[in-house]
């Protein structure tokens, strides 16, 4: 069966160049111009991926209320922003909400589908039965790379794949210092210090939630970050 894409976008035009696109790669694509359509459609089930604009009609930031709540509906979905809209805030916001990516229209279609050909990869393993050697333990932390999972005491930390890769960048290396290239390529995204800044934010709040004294993801001022275990 082939892989649905949901693409929610406003202008027709735009979303039938994509939707053609997608198709001849074989992918089955539901077009929704506006954020209740779409929550309609996904009430009755979530497609494989969500390619979002941000502006949608009327609603100026519905495609940002869109990925909340898809995202609080699965912590695996990959989404997709793909907008005009490229101010650093729009992109710190979307990542922040959940989101995996976050593209503008000027990129190249090939450029797009190899990211989205990315994620799917990524979301492959979640099918596959758990091995014991895909299973990486570094004091509390526990990162199963099949299902791309992780636990820090024993606890699920809720993760986008994203953030998952950048955890598991930074932990298989522990005390090796990552430059935020090397964290960006081993996410398969391209993104700003800025953004991979707010990732790490992110990333850190969650586990706090967990443990208010979680500290092992270290800053090198002009240089990256670093996994640090207790001596």
């Amino acid at each position: 069966m082939s892989r649905h894409i949901a693409i929610v976008e406003d202008e027709q035009s735009i979303a039938e160049n994509y939707r053609d696109a997608f198709e001849q790669q074989g992918y089955t694509v539901s077009i929704y111009p506006n954020r209740h359509s779409a929550m309609e459609a996904f009430d009755q089930a979530l497609p494989d991926l969500a390619l979002i604009d941000v502006g949608l009609e009327d609603e100026i930031e519905g495609g940002f209320e869109l990925c909340q709540d898809l995202r609080s509906r699965s912590k695996t979905l990959p989404i997709v922003f793909l907008t005009a809209r490229e101010s650093e805030m729009d992109k710190i916001s979307g990542l922040r909400l959940g989101a995996d990516d976050y593209l503008t229209k000027d990129i190249g279609l090939q450029h797009m589908m190899t990211r989205i050909v990315t994620l799917f990869r990524r979301v492959e393993a979640l099918s596959q039965p758990p091995q014991p050697e895909a299973i990486i333990t570094i004091g509390d932390l526990s990162i199963n790379t099949d299902r791309m999972s992780i636990q820090w005491h024993n606890q699920t930390l809720d993760t986008t794949l994203t953030e998952f890769w950048i955890i598991h960048c930074l932990a298989h290396r522990p005390g090796q210092v990552k430059s935020r290239d090397q964290l960006m390529t081993a996410a398969n995204v391209v993104l700003d210090d800025n953004t991979i800044t707010s990732h790490i934010k992110r990333i850190r709040k969650k586990f706090q939630a967990i443990d208010a004294e979680f500290n092992a993801i270290s800053t090198m001022y002009g240089a990256g970050y670093r996994w640090q275990t207790k001596a």
